[in-house]
C-alpha cells in the first residue's frame, strides 16, 4: 500500500509577509520578498447591481476598511460577497418573520426554506467577514500588533 494521500491546500494558511514584519518576524524564518503587493484603494462605490440592503452594508463597512488601508482591488469580491450574504440573511429573516419557521402545504408541514438561507448566509458572512478582518480575531491576524504596543513596558525586551 502506498503512502497516505494528502490534499494540497489544506492546513494552516500562511501569514502574509507584511503581517510577519508587523509582528517582528517572531519565527525568524526568511521572509518572502516576492509576495505581490496590491494597490490599496482610497475610494470605491458599491456596484450598481446590488440591492439596497447590500449597499447599506457596503456603506457601513467599506469606509472603515479604507481608513485602515486593508482594502485592495483583489478584496472587492469578498466585500461584494459579504454584503450580498448580509442582504440574503436579512431578506430570509424577513420571510421567516412573515411566514414562520414552518410552512403548511396541502399534504404536510415543512421547514420554511428561508431557514436554510439564513443558516447559509450566516456561514458566508462569517467566512467573508473573517477574510476582511470584520471580527476581532481576524482583525488581529490581519493587522498584527501595533508598533507602540510595548512602549512603556520595562519587561517588553525580556
Amino acid at each position: 500500500m502506498a503512502g497516505v494521500a494528502t490534499v494540497p491546500g489544506r492546513g494552516r494558511k500562511p501569514k502574509p509577509t507584511k503581517q510577519k514584519q508587523l509582528a517582528g518576524n517572531p519565527g525568524k524564518r526568511a521572509l518572502n520578498n516576492n509576495e505581490p503587493e496590491f494597490t490599496k484603494l482610497t475610494k470605491v462605490d458599491p456596484p450598481e447591481w446590488m440591492p439596497e440592503i447590500a449597499i447599506g452594508m457596503w456603506e457601513t463597512i467599506v469606509p472603515d476598511l479604507l481608513a485602515n488601508e486593508v482594502l485592495t482591488v483583489p478584496d472587492l469580491h469578498n466585500v461584494e460577497s459579504f454584503c450580498m450574504a448580509y442582504c440574503r440573511w436579512r431578506e430570509a429573516e424577513q420571510d421567516i418573520n412573515e411566514n414562520g419557521i414552518t410552512i403548511h402545504t396541502e399534504k404536510t408541514v415543512i421547514k420554511n426554506p428561508a431557514v436554510t438561507v439564513v443558516n447559509e448566509a450566516k456561514r458566508q458572512m462569517v467566512q467573508f467577514g473573517s477574510l476582511l478582518g470584520l471580527d476581532p480575531s481576524s482583525r488581529q491576524r490581519l493587522m498584527g500588533p501595533k508598533p507602540n504596543e510595548n512602549q512603556g513596558n520595562p519587561f517588553a525586551d525580556l
